[in-house]
């Protein structure tokens, strides 16, 4: 009977010492989100390193697997696929896609237009309109070029017609203007920045964000987060989740810019001060809201509007595309 009874003791013991060092359940079920992202030094791998790497995503209570990808049509592809959750893109990416039935939820705001810019060489060329019978390079499948059309248009200016595109990704078009093949080039950060240091001379003729702003009163937005809908159903947090890690980033980028630039070079191989430079001239914006927001919603929103009316796509998504936690 003793031999029992201590035996018996010895296993409350244990089942007690158990509970008490058993992780919590939050913990154990704790949502592992997985985002794709570039190997290139742009703003995505930017955005998800400094999330990483000061622990973001742990802080605010799910695992950020990152998926980098050598191409944006692969980083488009794997979250269409759903090899990842979660993409941040272009509002009208993400309109393409929920046309095409990718079950995309976009769960907040992100990367301001002010990062798109248009650059050229010839200093008696100041704005779009002196480009008329002129040629500028572009990455036509962008959402870039799409803002840059709308805002043409709206403007008297058909892009493609009066002006002659090149088409060519950020990078080529740089070069196009650097060899002086083209009369101008668009480009976005960090890489405007890198011009900037590197061509002095170059000037800015239009801003993404003024030109928005002129044609629509908003600055709109480059890059927005998107969330498949998949793993809202499985975690309803998540959106929730994420949009604070992001706005922790938002910090670190506005408020430690220092060390977001030393993140940035360490983990992108982007040139030291380069993102500083971005952050501190005003073309780089992180401005995060959930789509809780009434007037964050609407600003993404009339973007898609306004590419229905350019003639990119046929309708406008129903709200069943903004996911608001």
């Amino acid at each position: 009977m003793f031999s029992f009874r201590r035996r018996f003791t010895a296993l409350i013991a244990a089942v007690a010492l158990a509970a008490v060092f058993a992780p919590p359940a939050e913990a154990q079920l704790k949502t592992t989100i997985k985002v794709s992202s570039l190997t290139l030094p742009v703003i995505a791998p930017l955005v998800w390193n400094i999330m990483k790497t000061r622990g973001l995503d742990e802080k605010h209570g799910f695992t950020l697997e990152i998926q980098a990808y050598p191409a944006i049509s692969a980083y488009y592809a794997g979250f269409a696929t759903g090899e990842t959750d979660v993409v941040l893109g272009g509002p009208t990416v993400f309109q393409k896609l929920y046309q095409e039935g990718v079950p995309a939820r976009i769960i907040g705001t992100g990367i301001t237009l002010a990062d798109l810019v248009i650059f050229a060489k010839d200093p008696a060329i100041k704005s779009l309109a002196d480009l008329k019978g002129k040629q500028i390079a572009m990455d036509m499948g962008s959402a870039q070029f799409q803002v840059v059309k709308i805002y043409a248009l709206a403007k008297g200016i058909d892009l493609g017609k009066d002006i002659t595109v090149v088409n060519a990704n950020f990078a080529v078009a740089r070069a196009q203007l650097e060899a002086s093949r083209v009369d101008a080039a668009m480009v976005i950060e960090p890489l405007a920045s890198i011009i900037t240091r590197q061509n002095p001379d170059w000037k800015v003729i239009f801003n993404g964000a003024e030109g928005w702003k002129e044609v629509t009163g908003e600055t709109g937005w480059e890059l927005v987060p998107a969330m498949r809908a998949g793993l809202i159903e499985k975690d309803p947090t998540a959106p929730k989740k994420l949009i604070a890690a992001l706005q922790d980033v938002a910090k670190v980028f506005h408020e430690e810019t220092a060390a977001a630039d030393k993140i940035g070079a360490e983990t992108t191989k982007l040139p030291p001060g380069i993102l500083s430079a971005a952050i501190s001239g005003g073309r780089f914006r992180f401005e995060v809201k959930p789509m809780s927001d009434t007037a964050a919603r609407k600003s993404v929103k009339d973007m898609m509007e306004l590419a229905v009316k350019a003639g990119f796509y046929t309708q406008v998504p129903d709200d069943k595309i903004f996911y608001a936690q």
